[in-house]
């Protein structure tokens, strides 16, 4: 299996794992992963994710909140949608209070 594959399918995983109604950033997974440094390679992997009914891609974000990832949902606002029928709070295009909804992989998942 090519590299960036078995990363992406290690990113995967790990947003398989966020619970229903929380977030993680790009740069959390990466870090998890051992490589702090791809934090684009994961939005990569999220942007390919969309093949994958079973990866909750809608719970993963840039470090600051936002949603960027919004537009590989199709219409602009299913991204939003999904997280705010999770009790996520949104405005703007952005998450509120992203400390209240953040999961860190690292403290929640075994070492990778």
């Amino acid at each position: 299996m090519p590299k960036e594959f078995s990363f992406f399918y290690n990113v995967y995983k790990v947003v398989k794992c966020i619970p229903e109604g929380k977030v993680t950033t790009y740069g959390a997974i990466a870090k998890y992963l051992g490589s702090p440094q791809s934090s684009r390679m994961v939005g990569w992997a999220m942007n390919a994710s969309h093949v994958h009914s079973d990866v909750p891609a809608h719970r993963v974000v840039n470090r600051l909140g936002l949603l960027t990832g919004k537009h590989h949902f199709g219409a602009n606002n299913i991204m939003e949608q999904l997280l705010e029928n999770e009790g996520v709070k949104i405005k703007k295009n952005q998450i509120q209070q992203l400390n209240k909804y953040f999961w860190d992989p690292s403290k929640a998942l075994p070492p990778f």
